[in-house]
């Protein structure tokens, strides 16, 4: 079952970053809509959970929510494969919705950066390797005044609001 819906211009694929990635087939305009993510609304307790049997298949939608797939046989259908880069061409547009930042090339791989969705504790050694590569990317990098301003309008809903001080 297919949880998560994806434009015709991309495309599943292996990925020189990190396993499996998401890749243009077509050249993509700026703001267009390549991905909405789908799966449940899970609790952080039912995330973590499901994420023993399942590992990391979700997105953090509010503080306190997750969305993602809950069986095996869901995961596929629920993942994007969509990697991080600390030079994304993919933002967000509300929680679930992923458009094009920029003008997108066919051949290129669909990328984020993970401060555009993430608020919990966490390290990942970053192997992007953009020319502003942060080397270790944390939960908490949204904080940065300098991707703030970097990705302004592109974060989740949630991680915006705070950012503008709502």
């Amino acid at each position: 079952m297919e949880l998560t819906w994806f434009s015709a211009k991309i495309e599943k694929r292996q990925s020189a970053i990190h396993g499996r990635g998401l890749f243009a087939r077509q050249a993509i305009a700026r703001d267009e809509i390549v991905i909405v993510k789908g799966g449940y609304v899970l609790t952080e307790a039912q995330r973590d959970a499901v994420s023993i049997a399942l590992g990391p298949a979700e997105i953090q939608i509010t503080e306190d929510l997750f969305i993602g797939p809950t069986t095996r046989a869901e995961r596929e259908g629920g993942m994007m494969h969509l990697n991080h880069s600390c030079e994304p061409n993919l933002g967000l547009q509300g929680q679930i919705v992923f458009v094009a930042m920029r003008e997108i090339a066919a051949g290129e791989e669909l990328n984020i950066d993970y401060a555009m969705t993430d608020d919990e504790p966490y390290e990942m050694v970053c192997g992007c390797e953009a020319e502003n590569c942060r080397k270790v990317v944390t939960g908490f990098d949204w904080k940065d005044p300098e991707i703030q301003s970097r990705y302004n309008g592109y974060f989740t809903w949630f991680i915006q609001r705070r950012i503008d001080g709502e």
